[in-house]
């Protein structure tokens, strides 16, 4: 029979392995991301920021699921590296707006073979990999509909 305390054995949270899961994969880009002085945040700004080169920053909060207060230190930061500018709309001032700057847009080619470097120091194979993908991200619109 089970017990009804089972459900607070962290051996069965979901949230557990997908925090600790989390936490080891950024910690695997860390050597790679200090060779290109930026933090795990700061890099997936910087992603967002590659392919779009300039965006609201409340569009920019929701592609990355993260709320102004830990998106503006991040883009002040990358602000004072000279990556970024940041401005506000001469037709709305309430609308904050991010543009890569040309010292942003060349740390790109260095930044290109992180990813791959990461992907090499998981023990995934393609398809557990691709697989994985479409379930968090199931689970993130799943979780954001709410």
């Amino acid at each position: 029979m089970k017990e009804i305390y089972d459900v607070l054995k962290l051996e069965n949270q979901l949230c557990f392995p997908l925090y600790a899961a989390s936490r080891e994969v950024i910690k695997k880009y860390r050597p790679y991301l200090d060779s290109i002085d930026l933090t795990y945040t700061q890099y997936i700004t910087m992603m967002v920021l590659w392919e779009c080169k300039k965006i609201n920053v409340k569009e920019l909060g929701k592609r990355l699921f993260l709320d102004s207060g830990t998106l503006t230190p991040v883009l002040k930061s990358l602000e004072t590296k000279g990556l970024v500018n940041r401005y506000r709309s001469s037709e709305d001032e309430r609308i904050l707006t991010v543009e890569l700057t040309e010292k942003g847009i060349a740390l790109r080619e260095r930044a290109v073979s992180v990813p791959v470097s990461v992907a090499g120091c998981l023990k995934l194979e393609q398809q557990e990999a691709v697989q994985l993908y479409r379930l968090l991200h199931k689970l993130l619109d799943a979780m954001v509909e709410e």
